[in-house]
């Protein structure tokens, strides 16, 4: 069992999302950093699409029951375990009565981590997903974030499978996570409504993640795309990473709790090699945007599932777990 102590601006339960759902009129969700989330199920021997947890800026606190190997991925949220430091993309012994704080941002970027622990968190399973729809109120713990008090029960771990302390992935295996991204974007298929200066606009902008972004999208200041003409546009299906333009010319990037359609001119669409990157981002933060070919972003994905293909490296010695212990 897991125990919730302090939640922070937003905790919930996601997995890698219900895709196939869309065709409902389902919003995909699921982690926005789905890269981190495998990665921290990969160290606690879990399957990719495990339920963990998605904690958002900090803030949080959990108490474990069991003993349990637990594995944080994603941005280094200055997280303690029983108030020794402890460093994400990592696996470690939670022991009973063990409290994992934490904090907030350290290192100049990310905004969320992902909290795996081995054999996953058992919630019902709604369209083929654990992960909490916060719009329809489904999925996860009661269809809503995590609140104080919340105890989430625990599945063992599956037959065969023995989750390893000391496990971490490397650096070098990671996305270019950064401060102030560039995120690059497939030109879409309304740049007809914009004047023809409007792609290097948006590529020598330095952009800011508005104070009314979320799950579903980000909002972003720092350009103007004002329309040179605007056609009938007939509402069709979006994707998370699309950069629509609305009215007011502040471009909008779907995020994972994004709908499933929409009316609004599409500029482009973030490739998925990046969406991790976006991921990582905060209302005030600053990123940028640069225009790509079909080429390069299959290129980048590949290398990303390269990356995901690898095995998680050994501490020998295992410092993590003794300190987990401590």
């Amino acid at each position: 069992m897991i125990e919730i102590i302090t939640s922070g601006p937003l905790m919930t339960i996601q997995d890698l999302g219900r895709p196939e759902a869309r065709r409902y009129g389902v919003s995909p969700g699921g982690a926005l950093d789905p890269f981190a989330l495998t990665v921290a199920n990969q160290l606690v021997g879990n399957p990719p699409d495990t339920a963990g947890i998605e904690i958002t800026a900090g803030g949080a606190a959990l108490r474990f029951s069991v003993p349990i190997t637990i594995a944080l991925a994603g941005g280094d949220l200055g997280a303690r375990l029983n108030e020794q430091p402890i460093t994400t993309w990592s696996a470690l012994r939670a022991w009973p009565g063990a409290t994992l704080h934490v904090a907030g941002r350290r290192d100049g970027w990310g905004g969320r981590c992902y909290l795996a622990v081995a054999g996953g968190i058992v919630v019902p399973s709604i369209l083929g997903s654990r992960s909490t729809d916060l719009a329809g109120g489904f999925g996860g713990l009661h269809g809503r974030p995590l609140h104080p008090g919340d105890q989430l029960p625990l599945r063992r771990p599956g037959t065969g499978i023995i989750p390893v302390a000391g496990r971490h992935w490397p650096t070098t295996l990671r996305p270019a996570y950064t401060p102030t991204p560039t995120l690059r974007f497939i030109p879409g298929p309304h740049t007809e409504c914009f004047p023809p200066d409007a792609l290097e606009r948006l590529r020598l902008a330095t952009l800011r993640v508005s104070a009314t972004s979320n799950r579903m999208g980000y909002r972003l200041e720092g350009v103007q795309l004002a329309y040179q003409h605007m056609t009938s546009i007939l509402s069709l299906g979006v994707v998370p990473g699309t950069i629509q333009v609305p009215p007011d010319g502040n471009p909008i990037i779907l995020m994972a709790d994004a709908q499933t359609s929409g009316g609004y001119p599409i500029l482009g669409v973030l490739i998925s090699a990046d969406m991790p990157l976006a991921a990582q981002l905060l209302p005030g933060d600053m990123l940028r945007l640069a225009p790509t070919s079909l080429d390069i972003a299959y290129d980048a994905l590949r290398e990303q599932a390269q990356m995901l293909a690898h095995n998680p490296e050994h501490d020998e010695g295992d410092l993590l777990a003794t300190l987990a212990g401590a």
